[in-house]
């Protein structure tokens, strides 16, 4: 397809295996996964978007990785579930930017990115309401986080200036349920302690 000019703004969120508050993006990920290795999806929502002339409003898609230890040192690997509403043309493009590979954010991660899993076409159903987000993705990922609340307790606490991709202001949240089967990778933790984030995202790309 045509790379040319792409951007999307809208909604993210993920959840990681790590017990809250996930070491990793603290030390810039030279910390060892509280569990030893790290499974994370982040999960993501288009309000408005396009790739090209693809228009790319409402769609979602997933970017599911698996480390097997400090995830500086690299060999992650990765999937992509892309919206089973979208055309071919408009999951080429959001594979293109959940890749990496039609530049942008997730292309900084390509020398941590050990193997690609390959891309997954589903039914998404993402939910935001209020400090909650979730996500449905019927026999591959469930999972849903609630904000943790800060001074403010309309507002949750947030961390700032982090070396993220997606964002660089994150809201620190706590899942309620994570369960991942997919790409190989099972996860299941509903002790409602392990780790979450989420915030608006800006992306942009040529």
């Amino acid at each position: 397809m045509d790379n040319g000019k792409w951007q999307v703004k809208g909604q993210y969120f993920e959840t990681c295996n790590c017990d809250f508050l996930c070491p990793c993006i603290a030390t810039n990920m030279a910390a060892v996964p509280t569990k030893g290795h790290c499974d994370v999806a982040l999960v993501f929502h288009v309000d408005q978007g396009s790739f090209g002339k693809e228009k790319l409003d409402g769609l979602n898609f997933v970017v599911v990785a698996h480390a097997p230890g400090a995830m500086g040192l690299g060999n992650w690997s990765v999937g992509l579930i892309t919206d089973a509403r979208a055309t071919p043309a408009q999951k080429e493009a959001l594979v293109q930017i959940g890749s990496g590979q039609g530049g942008g954010p997730m292309a900084a991660l390509a020398p941590v990115v050990g193997k690609m899993l390959g891309v997954e076409s589903a039914a998404i159903r993402f939910e935001k309401n209020g400090s909650r987000r979730s996500v449905s993705i019927p026999g591959l990922l469930e999972q849903s986080v609630v904000a943790v609340p800060g001074a403010n307790s309309d507002e949750p606490i947030y961390l700032d200036n982090a070396a993220h991709p997606v964002a660089t202001r994150l809201a620190l949240a706590k899942s309620t349920g994570s369960h991942f089967h997919v790409f190989g990778i099972d996860w299941d933790d509903t002790s409602g302690t392990n780790n979450g984030h989420f915030a608006p995202f800006s992306w942009q790309g040529n």
